[in-house]
């Protein structure tokens, strides 16, 4: 086990194992709810549980095997919800086309992950929005949440209301948030997998769901969406600001995880080794995973699950990779889960993305400004781009109207420009 220089890092093969276990319990709820979330797309659920898993097995031990740190991956909550209710069923694109965006997204971003153009991002724009982004993203991905599950409906007279609450489908989705928030509350290892299994029961001992008829069976197919993607119908004009929402949202995303979890765990420092081989680790399996019919795959804050039991190698990664074998063969499983066992971690992630307002300054009336429209708009716009482009343009023409212009900087007035094209090519 040289290979991972456990005894340079003050690990051994135990730690590293029990590390990964770890992690694989927090992220196993991925591959149900990922692949709930892009059947609404049309894509068949079976092969996308079959693909969620794959890609997530394959993820975590090239990342552990190329840089070496214990950063688990797979398919990036708030993306997938973006690709699946902004891009196929807000604009109206084929899912194939969709995943040809998600390939020139990741391409992009495994091309700049070998320059310093993402530090050069990073730099750019302030820390606040940053943490805008996120917050804005956590309540896009709960307010679908919310829709879904029926807790909240469309009305003619207000656009949107409370829905029925004594709905026995609403009701359970209400259980399954009450669930999934309490196990969070205390830090139970697998919060997220417990809530939707206790979930799934109360389903199918009252009737609402059908109780699976088996456990265990042969791994789906995923001939109906793999290879699929189509790359030329993704190179238009108008399509330009989704692919820079995804690169944008992917980048911030990937690096907040990566340096949260690693400088947490004193794993590497900025521009180290071991961070650029991880961003590049990444990218290159967001690449791969719109052959797999697959949306962006990003690395997992759960990871600090496994570095919290002493995960500080690659090893780690590896071993959660290895551990999500076993959901190949549970789909009969994961077919009788109710959606409202889905959707209540849906908006229980979102809830996590939001605290990071808790972080924000808003004494600066222009971080005010632009962490307000951007929250506010991501779910009433029902789009992640229209929230990141209110967020930057406000921004920047605040600080530009009160003369605070070294708050600003080539950066940051780029990416508001860019933005633009979302309004003027909408």
């Amino acid at each position: 086990m040289d290979f991972f220089k456990l005894k340079e890092k003050g690990s051994n093969v135990k730690t590293e194992a029990i590390a990964g276990f770890t992690t694989f319990l927090t992220m196993i709820y991925i591959v149900p709810v990922n692949a709930g979330i892009m059947s609404e797309t049309g894509m068949p659920y079976e092969a996308l549980v079959t693909a969620t898993a794959l890609m997530t097995i394959i993820a975590c031990i090239f990342n552990g095997l190329w840089s070496n740190t214990p950063i688990a991956m797979s398919i990036g909550m708030g993306l997938n919800a973006f690709f699946t209710f902004t891009m196929v069923k807000g604009m109206g694109l084929p899912w194939q086309s969709a995943l040809g965006i998600v390939f020139i997204s990741g391409a992009l971003f495994l091309v700049l992950s070998l320059t310093k153009f993402r530090i050069w991002v990073i730099e750019s724009v302030p820390a606040d929005l940053r943490r805008a982004i996120s917050a804005g993203i956590g309540t896009f991905i709960a307010f679908i949440g919310l829709k879904q599950m029926g807790i909240i409906v469309s009305s003619n007279a207000t656009l949107i209301t409370l829905g029925d609450l004594t709905d026995k489908s609403v009701l359970l989705g209400l259980f399954g948030i009450i669930s999934v928030v309490a196990f969070s509350a205390w830090r139970l290892k697998g919060a997220f997998i417990l809530a939707i299994l206790l979930t799934s029961v109360v389903g199918w001992i009252f009737g609402i769901a059908e109780a699976p008829k088996g456990i265990v069976s042969l791994p789906a197919s995923i001939a109906p969406i793999a290879f699929e993607l189509d790359i030329l119908s993704a190179f238009k004009l108008t399509l330009i600001p989704v692919i820079i929402t995804f690169l944008i949202t992917h980048m911030f995303d990937s690096l907040g995880t990566i340096s949260g979890v690693g400088y947490r765990a004193g794993l590497f420092k900025e521009n180290s080794k071991e961070l650029q081989k991880t961003l590049e680790a990444d990218a290159a399996s967001s690449t791969l995973s719109a052959f797999l019919g697959m949306s962006t795959t990003t690395s997992f804050v759960e990871s600090a699950s496994g570095v919290e039991e002493g995960g500080r190698t690659g090893l780690t990664a590896v071993v959660a990779g290895i551990c999500f074998i076993i959901t190949l063969f549970l789909l009969p499983l994961f077919l009788a889960i109710p959606s409202n066992a889905i959707y209540s971690v849906l908006v229980t992630v979102g809830i996590l993305m939001f605290s990071e307002v808790a972080n924000i300054n808003f004494k600066d009336f222009a971080v005010a400004v632009a962490t307000f429209l951007t929250v506010l708009l991501m779910p009433l716009t029902y789009s992640i781009a229209n929230g990141l482009a209110f967020g930057f343009i406000s921004f920047v023409l605040i600080k530009l109207a009160k003369g605070e212009f070294k708050d600003l900087n080539f950066g940051l007035i780029f990416l508001a420009l860019i933005s633009s094209i979302i309004f003027i090519f909408h």
